[in-house]
Order: structure tokens, then sequence, then C-alpha cells
């Protein structure tokens, strides 16, 4: 079974990796179908789930974006801003994310974006586990390009992206968003491309499988 994670910087390509993994291993993507069936599960629309996705507390939001030490040194704690957790639908959509990713592992052939997806999967014994990172002109220029805005509106798209996601990881699971460990591979997508980060993903794939069938072999 392949399961492949897949967590990125902002402009880095995580959807174009994604598609063009998907195109070539044959398997399903869990990105914005996650999203639908969060939101089915929860009864709810899927733009309220969207609006919750992969974001800090709303309380922390203008200490994240602007990445104040302070931030981080208060700890980011995952504290709604809701009197009654029986009625808090932030913890709800995290629970359902966390659980519908759990559950796509378990059945296989899949490409799982963002969303923490290493962090749940830790402990799964085949799962592949990338970070797509590049240069922030990279990144402005494919935000640029694909969003048809300027480079200043560009550059702060990439700003505040990247500050969402990091303090959502580390209020949510604790985790330096930007520490490479919990990660089996880290590409730069400005130096190989696209087309170079799935060729690499896919020859690692290919050889963690190998060796997963016959362990201790070099080379296998």
């Amino acid at each position: 079974m392949t399961v492949i994670t897949i967590s990125r910087q902002f402009g880095a390509g995580g959807a174009t990796v994604a598609s063009l993994l998907a195109d070539h291993l044959h398997v399903d993507i869990v990105d914005q179908s996650l999203l639908a069936e969060v939101a089915r599960r929860a009864a709810l629309a899927p733009a309220d789930v969207e609006a919750e996705d992969e974001r800090p507390t709303t309380l922390l939001d203008r200490l994240a974006l602007s990445f104040s030490p302070l931030a981080v040194g208060i700890g980011m704690a995952w504290e709604p801003p809701y009197p009654d957790l029986a009625f808090d639908p932030r913890r709800e959509v995290l629970q359902l994310t966390q659980d519908v990713i759990r559950e796509a592992a378990k059945t296989g052939n899949v490409v799982i974006v963002g969303r923490g997806g290493a962090h749940i999967l830790h402990d799964h014994p085949t799962a592949l586990h990338v970070f797509l990172h590049a240069d922030p002109a990279f990144r402005a220029r494919v935000v640029m390009e694909r969003e048809r805005i300027d480079q200043a509106a560009a550059e702060r798209r990439v700003h505040a992206m990247d500050a969402n996601r990091a303090a959502y990881i580390h209020q949510v699971y604790g985790r330096d968003w930007n520490d490479v460990r919990p990660y089996h591979l880290a590409i730069d997508t400005g130096r190989l491309g696209f087309d170079g980060a799935v060729d690499l993903i896919e020859r690692s794939l290919a050889r963690s499988v190998d060796e997963h069938l016959a362990p201790g072999l070099p080379g296998a």
C-alpha cells in the first residue's frame, strides 16, 4: 500500500506534486476531498470547515502572522474561544480530520496533503513523509502566476500562509513545522522543480518498499 504525506510551504507546489504523484502511481489524493468528508461528518458547510483548516486559534492569529518569538514562547496551546467544549466546532473539525486521515492510510494508495499528516501517521509502518520547501522568492513567483496577483500581494500571502501552518502544527502537535526530523524527505522544489520532486519521491518510495520486503540487504 502506498501512503505518502506531503507537508509544504505555501507556493512550494504541494498540490502540483500530489497531483503528479497521483497520476503516476494511480492513487487518490486526500486534500479537498478531506474537507468534504469532514464537513459531511460534522454536518457543517464545506466553507465552514475550510475556514478552520490549518489555522491557529483566533486568539493567537496576530502573533502567529508576525512570526513573533513571543508566539512560540507561550506554547501555542490549542485554546478554543468557546466556553463549552461540547459546542466547539474547531475541536470537532480537528478530531474528524485526524480520523479521516487515519482511515485513508488504512485503506492505502493515497497521497495526503497537509493537515499534519506526518504527525498523525508518525507510527505508520510504511508511510513516506515528505516536506516541500523553496526560497520565498521562488514561491512568490509561483503564487503570482497561480493567483494572478502582484509581487507584493504574493509575498504577503506566502508569509501569512506559512505563519498559519506553522502555528497550527505548533498548537496541535507541539512541533516546529520547519523541523525536518519527522520527514523522510525534505525537497527544495525551487531547485529540483516539481517533476524532479516527484521523481525523487517515487524513487525513494520504491527503495523503501524493497527494503521493507527484504530488510538488511544493501542496495535492495
